[in-house]
C-alpha cells in the first residue's frame, strides 16, 4: 500500500515571521550569538523540515542565533525578499537560502552580499550560481542522471519504445528543476536540446511535461493530464517523491499502476517507504540535514576568520552527495536497496 507523503498546504504566514519576529529564535544570549537567517521555499515539505533541523542542531553546537524564514508556497519570491531584508537590518552574518525562483531573489541576494553577509544557497542554486558566495547542494544532474540510467537498464530492449511522461516543478524553471529533468533524459539516452532549459528535445519518446507545484496533488493533474495525451506512458520522471505519489495515484485510478516505471528524486522516509512498497521504482536520495549543517558551520567560520567555503573539487559548489535507492538493482548502477535507505533517509 503507498505511504503517505505529508505535504499540507503551506500556512497563510512565512514560517518566519509572526508579527515582525522571526519563528525559531532563541532569545537568550541573543546578543552574543551571530545572527544566521535559514530561508527555505516553504516550511511544510518534509525536506524542508529536516534542512531547519540540521540548521538548529549545528547552530546550538556553534553557538549561534538560527532565525528561520519561509515561503508560503512553492515559488513565493516576495516572502523570500522580505526575509533577506529582515536579516540585513538585523545585522546577521550570513544567509542559507533555498530560492524559491533562482533568478528573481539575485537583486536581494546582491544587496545581503553588498552589506557583508556571507550568502550560501542551499539545495538549489541561483540563476547566475556566482550571484551567492557558495552552493552547499546535491549534484541534481547527477541525481537525475542514475535514475535514468536505472530506468533504461531496468526497461532494457522496450527502452527504444518508451513513451516518457516527464512530471517537473514549476513554470520558472529553477536550476535543481532543470537539472533532474535534463540528468533523467540524459541517464536515459535521450539528446539534450539546451541542458539549461527545460522541454526543447526533439526525441519521440518524450510526450511532454507538466508541473507539479512539487506537491502529491500536482502530481496526480499532470500525471492525469499527461494520460489524456497518451494513455500507453510507460515511465514517469517525477521532480520529487509527493509528485511521484500523485502520479502513482493517477495511473491506479486507470489500472496502470502495476506496469509504469515511476522514477524520483528526494529520499524521503515516506518515498523510501513507496520504494520499498513497489510504489516508486527508484529514486535518488539526498542530504538536507547535511547541506544546512554544513552552511551554518561555513557562516561562523566567516564571522570568525572571513574565510569563505570552497566548492567540492570538480564542481563549482560543495556536493553533499547523492545515492540512489531501488529493491530492483540494475546492472551497472551502484544503488542500495530499501531497507538501507531507511536508516539514511529523513522526513
Amino acid at each position: 500500500m503507498r505511504q503517505p507523503l505529508v505535504f499540507f498546504a503551506a500556512l497563510g504566514i512565512a514560517s518566519g515571521v509572526v508579527l515582525g519576529v522571526p519563528l525559531g529564535v532563541t532569545t537568550a544570549n541573543a546578543a552574543d550569538k551571530p545572527i544566521v537567517g535559514l530561508i527555505t521555499k516553504t516550511n511544510t515539505n518534509p525536506f524542508f523540515v529536516k534542512m531547519k533541523a540540521g540548521a538548529e542542531e549545528a547552530a546550538a553546537a556553534n553557538g549561534i542565533e538560527l532565525r528561520s524564514f519561509a515561503g508560503k508556497i512553492d515559488g513565493d519570491n516576495d516572502s523570500q525578499v522580505a526575509a533577506i531584508e529582515n536579516l540585513i537590518a538585523s545585522g546577521a552574518k550570513g544567509i542559507l537560502i533555498t530560492a524559491n525562483d533562482s533568478r528573481a531573489i539575485v537583486p536581494a541576494i546582491a544587496k545581503a552580499r553588498a552589506a557583508g553577509l556571507l550568502v550560501i544557497a542551499l539545495d538549489t542554486p541561483l540563476d547566475p550560481a556566482t550571484a551567492a558566495d557558495a552552493t552547499f547542494a546535491t549534484d541534481n544532474f547527477r541525481a537525475g542522471e542514475l535514475i535514468g540510467q536505472w530506468a533504461l537498464k531496468t526497461l532494457g530492449p522496450k527502452a527504444a519504445s518508451a513513451k516518457i511522461a516527464m512530471l517537473d516543478l514549476s513554470v520558472n524553471q529553477v536550476s535543481v528543476d532543470v537539472g533532474r529533468d535534463q540528468g533523467f533524459l540524459k541517464g536515459f539516452g535521450i539528446d539534450l536540446g539546451n541542458p539549461a532549459k527545460i522541454g526543447d528535445e526533439k526525441d519521440a519518446r518524450i510526450v511532454g511535461h507538466d508541473v507539479t507545484a512539487g506537491n502529491e496533488e500536482g502530481g496526480r493533474k499532470a500525471m492525469e493530464n499527461l494520460l489524456q495525451k497518451d494513455p500507453g506512458i510507460s515511465v514517469v520522471y517525477t521532480i520529487n517523491e509527493p509528485a511521484a505519489a500523485g502520479a502513482y495515484e493517477a495511473l491506479r485510478s486507470v489500472g496502470r499502476d502495476k506496469d509504469v516505471v515511476i522514477v524520483s528524486v528526494d529520499g524521503g522516509c515516506a518515498g523510501v517507504r513507496n520504494i520499498k512498497d513497489g510504489v516508486i521504482g527508484a529514486t535518488s536520495m539526498q542530504f538536507p540535514l547535511l547541506m544546512a549543517a554544513k552552511g551554518v558551520e561555513a557562516v561562523k567560520k566567516f564571522a570568525e576568520t572571513g574565510t569563505k567555503p570552497q566548492p567540492t573539487p570538480g564542481h563549482d559548489f560543495f556536493d553533499t552527495g547523492v545515492e540512489l535507492v531501488t529493491d530492483k538493482p540494475a546492472a551497472g548502477v551502484t544503488s542500495i536497496d530499501s531497507a538501507a535507505g531507511l536508516k539514511k533517509c529523513w522526513g
